[in-house]
Order: structure tokens, then C-alpha cells, then sequence
């Protein structure tokens, strides 16, 4: 499916606003792919987005949802209350630091029912029952993997196709588990070295992801082997985006380097550096969705006051270099940068 696109790129799924009906449609009519994102949304919430991506593209779509992880078992009441003290800044109470599986078997129902074309996960394998179903539904599944060990867990579980993802991606790190010792989650690849690594584990189509924000980035990762490059960043200023203004202002201003955190999510995730994450990142624990739970008024407080200090500003390690257009020039100019790129490696090697 990824190989027989016209523009071999894929606008990844971007939960928490930036995903759109209007994101995906316009990717598929400029010829590349797009991924709603279903992480967060209800059951009747993603199935109105899919409907509306299918009114506007037919079934040149995906949906990307999160497997449930395990119940952390570590205290939580220290950071809890150092996010009560945070939530008191806002004038708003902190939330339930609970644990939930995010409605993944409502919406794993929904896409088998709707047989949605293309359904990505992320954060895990899901079972094989569960692909199966998929699978009967004539649905393709593709599976984020950070690792060669990943990958094998994953080609052995049945995916069709696997999401390479390196460590300059924005947003949560894919891992299947997070290791709590260390702010990054575990070793860490790069995405040239992921894919060649995961290339060498198996014959599945891969999809690149990670700090992908020029048309030179796309051949890159196409002539090393990829069927396709996942962009995430490079689209959170699109305009069929749901990206906050607030965070549009931030990227834009294009003034703070990147880092990892679980200060919000418990799990984690690359984005810009702001004061929650500065003053945070060093106590929080691993336990996602816990953390999420817990920071998700203060975060929507800190958005409703345009205040991007506590905000969790997912973004990738180029995010600078994007820019703001709508997604049809942004991947007409993601083409046309890597045919330019491609024509001087060819003359280079010629």
C-alpha cells in the first residue's frame, strides 16, 4: 500500500488535537497518506472523525491507536502532590492519577466494524486475536517499533508493515516498555541506524519516522531502504491542523531546544523545553497513563490561559525548519526537494 504511493510520504498520527479529517484528506489528495490519531478520543469521537476522513478522501486513511500497558505499581503520591501545588498556579484541581487502557476495545471494535484501510499502534503488540480480526476486516496493520528487538516481536505477532521511529522523533517514544531508569526510555537509535538494524531482522515494509522535515530527509530514509517517511512535526503547522495556537506561537518562535520528559504523561516524550518541564522531569515517575491523567487540567488550564509554560509542546528535533502552509504545498515541497536531492546523489555517485 506504502510503496504505491505518488509522494511516499505519511502524515502521522498526532493525538491530542493536531490530527484532523482535513489533515488526512488533504495528504491524500497531494498523493501521500494520513493517520488519524486515536490515542485520547472516545469510541463515538473517532468513529465521527472517520466518517468525516471518508467523506473527504474515501478509504485513503489510517488510524493509529495506543496499546494498553501495564498498571505501574510505584508510589505516586509524592509527585501527585507536587502537581497539586502545580494545578494550584492554574486555579484548578490536578486530576485522578488513574489508570485506564484509553477505551482500546471500544475502539478496536469500531475500526473492525468500520474497516478502516490502514490501523497503526504504538506503545506495544497488540494480540494476535486482535490482528486477526484486522485482518479479516481487510484491514493493513502496521506496528511502531523503536528497536531490532521490537521488530521481531512485532513481525512475529502478524504486522504487515512496521513504523521505524528514532529518537529525534517528537511526541512519546514508542517503546513497548518504558525502562524507568533512565529519562529516555532505554537505549536509544537513531533513525538511519534504527532501520538499518530493523532491515536486517526482517522482510517487512518499513516506514521512517523521526526528525523527517525536508524533502532531502524523505530520499534519505527512501534510498535506505524505507517504502515511506512519516512526518509529524513538519505538519503541526499545517493548516488543516488542530494544533493549539499556543503551541503554533511556540514553534513558530523557534527559541527552545527539545528534550525528553515523563512530566506530563508518565511516559517519555520529546518536546520543547518550558518551565513544567524543566522543574518536573527530574521527580516524575514511569506510569503512563497515570501522569497523563493527572496533568491533563493543569494542561488545559495553562492552553485556555495562552501560557505555553506548562504545556506539553510535543515537537521533533528539527521542529525549526517547518514551517506553516497548507499540507498540499508542504508535501509538493517535500517532493520536489527530494527529486532535487536525489538527481545530485545520482550525479555525486554518477
Amino acid at each position: 500500500m506504502f510503496d504505491s504511493l505518488r509522494v511516499p510520504v505519511v502524515v502521522a498520527p498526532m493525538a491530542g488535537g493536531p490530527s484532523t479529517p482535513e489533515l488526512v484528506a488533504a495528504a491524500a489528495r497531494a498523493g501521500a497518506f494520513g493517520f488519524l490519531a486515536g490515542g485520547y478520543l472516545g469510541a463515538a469521537a473517532l468513529a465521527d472523525q472517520i466518517g468525516k476522513a471518508r467523506e473527504l478522501c474515501g478509504d485513503t486513511f489510517g488510524v493509529n491507536l495506543f496499546v494498553p500497558g501495564i498498571r505501574a505499581t510505584v508510589d505516586l503520591r509524592p509527585y501527585t502532590e507536587r502537581l497539586r501545588e502545580e494545578a494550584r498556579r492554574y486555579d484548578v484541581a490536578a486530576g485522578a492519577a488513574q489508570w485506564d487502557d484509553d477505551g482500546y476495545g471500544a475502539k478496536l471494535d469500531l475500526l473492525v466494524e468500520r474497516r478502516v484501510p490502514v490501523v497503526s499502534f504504538t506503545f506495544g503488540v497488540p494480540l494476535e486475536p486482535d490482528i486477526e480480526r484486522l485482518h479479516e476486516a481487510g484491514s493493513t496493520v502496521v506496528i511502531t517499533v523503536t528497536s531490532p528487538e521490537e521488530a521481531r516481536q512485532a513481525a512475529e505477532a502478524g504486522a504487515d508493515a512496521l513504523c521505524v521511529q528514532g529518537f529525534e522523533a517528537g511526541g512519546h517514544r514508542g517503546l513497548f516498555t518504558d525502562d524507568a531508569g533512565r529519562a529516555e526510555g532505554g537505549e536509544l537509535y537513531g533513525l538511519l541506524a534504527a532501520l538499518r538494524l530493523v532491515a536486517a531482522e526482517t522482510d517487512l515494509p518499513l516506514i521512517a519516522a523521526g526528525g523527517l522535515v525536508h524533502g532531502a530527509d524523505v530520499a534519505a530514509v527512501v534510498t535506505a531502504g524505507a517504502v515511506a517517511a512519516q512526518l509529524g512535526t513538519a505538519f503541526l503547522r499545517a493548516d488543516e491542523a488542530g494544533t493549539n495556537a499556543t503551541q503554533r506561537r511556540a514553534l513558530a518562535d523557534a527559541g527552545r531546544p527539545t528534550a525528553f520528559t515523563r512530566a506530563f504523561s508518565g511516559r517519555p516524550a520529546r518536546g520543547l523545553v518550558n518551565r513544567f518541564l524543566r522543574e518536573h522531569s527530574g521527580d516524575a515517575p514511569s506510569a503512563y497513563p497515570q501522569l497523563h491523567n493527572l496533568s491533563k487540567p493543569i494542561r488545559a488550564a495553562a492552553s485556555a490561559a495562552g501560557d505555553p509554560e506548562a504545556m506539553s509542546l510535543w515537537a521533533g528535533q528539527t521542529y525549526a525548519l517547518a514551517g506553516q502552509a497548507p499540507a498540499a504545498e508542504i508535501i509538493e515541497t517535500l517532493r520536489t526537494q527530494a527529486r532535487t536531492a536525489l538527481e545530485r546523489s545520482v550525479r555525486r555517485f554518477g
